[in-house]
């Protein structure tokens, strides 16, 4: 699997988890919240697959408390870069929602 192809399957994994249910008919803000999360996760794990690749020197690198760290820091560039609202990811998705919820 391809690391774009972990953080597609992580973040539809997410959203699948989280999102609203068809039959329920949540409202277009509790839709949109749901696309931005989604586009949040989306990020932060695409984001955490490139920090894999780095190596650590120096007297503090490496280890597992490093490792937490990485993915904590990984999941708040994903919060940022989705809230700086540049990708569009959450507006594709949130469109999609609205559309499924209208199809029954």
């Amino acid at each position: 699997m391809t690391p774009s192809t972990q953080a597609l399957t992580g973040a539809t994994q997410h959203l699948q988890q989280n999102a609203p249910k068809l039959g329920a008919r949540p409202s277009k803000a509790e839709a949109m919240r749901v696309a931005k999360e989604f586009e949040s996760v989306f990020l932060a794990q695409s984001t955490q697959i490139m920090f894999s690749g780095l190596k650590t020197d120096g007297p503090f690198g490496g280890g597992p408390s490093e490792d937490i760290y990485k993915t904590l820091l990984a999941e708040e560039y994903g919060k940022v870069l989705a809230k700086s609202g540049n990708f569009g990811i959450a507006d594709s998705v949130y469109r999609d929602i609205i559309k499924y919820q209208e199809v029954e």
